[in-house]
C-alpha cells in the first residue's frame, strides 16, 4: 500500500531502535500527525498473557483524568424510575423490550458507544451477546455496566470512563485523548490505564508481563514506548541513557 509523503516524512522521524519514554513519545506523536482533523492518540500493548485461559484474562475499566476529548454516546437499558434516572443523567438512548427486539435485530448500532443495563433486565438483553458481544458492548458487571445506578454509570462513561479487554491475539489497546490535548494531559491519562493495567495482571500470567507498547496518532506513525517506565512519567529521558 501505497503511504502519503507526508506519513513517509513522520515515519522518517521515529527512530525504530529506541522505546521512548512516555513525554517523548506523546511529544513526538503530536509532532507525527499528519491529519487536518483533531486525530485521536492511542495505545497498544502486547501482553505477556493467554486469553484463552479464563485466568489469564485482562478486562476492565479506567476513569481518564481528562476524558478522552469524545463524549461517549451511551444506550440503557432500563424501565421506570431508572429509566428516567439515566435520561437525567444524559443518556442517548433508554428503553427496554422494544429497544432489545431493535438492537437484536442490528438496528441502530451506529448510534451508540457504550451500554449500561439493570440487573432485572439481563434476563432479556442476554440474548443481544451475538450482536453486542463482538463489538464489545455487552454489559457487564465485571466492569460496572450491569448496575442498579445506571446515573452513576452514564456519568462516569461520559466523564472520560474507558473501558478495555485483551483480544485473543494478546493486543490490549484504549485511547489516551486527542492531537490537541497538551502534553501532560495525555501523559497523565496514560499513567492511570497503565496503573490499573499493572494491578490487574493475572496471577497465572507467568514472565514478562508488557512485552511491546506503542503509541499511535489517526494515520500517523506507531512509536516504541519504554514499558518498563511506570513512575515519574512526566520526567523527561535522560539523554545519557538512551
Amino acid at each position: 500500500m501505497k503511504r502519503s509523503k507526508a506519513l513517509r516524512g513522520a515515519d522518517a522521524k521515529v527512530d525504530r531502535e529506541r522505546n521512548y519514554a512516555p513525554l517523548e513519545a506523546v511529544r513526538l506523536a503530536k509532532d507525527t500527525a499528519t491529519t487536518k482533523f483533531d486525530g485521536t492518540v492511542e495505545v497498544a500493548f502486547r501482553l505477556g498473557v493467554d486469553p484463552r485461559k479464563a485466568d489469564q484474562m485482562v478486562r476492565g475499566t479506567v476513569n481518564l483524568p481528562h476524558g478522552t476529548g469524545k463524549t461517549a454516546r451511551v444506550l440503557v437499558f432500563a424501565t421506570g424510575e431508572r429509566a428516567e434516572a439515566a435520561i437525567a443523567a444524559g443518556a442517548d438512548i433508554v428503553g427496554s423490550d422494544e429497544l432489545i427486539d431493535e438492537i437484536s435485530k442490528g438496528n441502530r448500532l451506529n448510534e451508540f458507544d457504550a451500554v449500561v443495563a439493570t440487573p432485572d433486565l439481563m434476563g432479556k438483553v442476554g440474548r443481544l451477546g451475538r450482536v453486542l458481544g463482538p463489538r464489545g458492548l455487552m454489559p457487564n458487571p465485571k466492569v460496572g455496566t450491569v448496575t442498579p445506578d445506571v446515573a452513576k454509570a452514564v456519568n462516569d462513561i461520559k466523564g472520560g470512563k474507558i473501558e478495555f479487554r485483551v483480544d485473543k491475539h494478546s493486543n490490549l489497546h484504549f485511547i489516551i485523548g486527542k492531537v490537541s490535548f497538551d502534553e501532560t494531559k495525555l501523559v497523565e491519562n496514560y499513567a492511570a490505564a497503565l496503573e490499573e493495567i499493572l494491578r490487574l495482571k493475572p496471577s497465572a500470567a507467568k514472565g514478562r508481563y508488557i512485552k511491546k507498547a506503542t503509541l499511535t496518532t489517526t494515520m500517523g506513525p506507531g512509536i516504541p514506548l519504554d514499558s518498563n517506565r511506570t513512575r515519574n512519567l512526566l520526567v523527561e529521558e535522560d539523554p545519557a541513557a538512551v
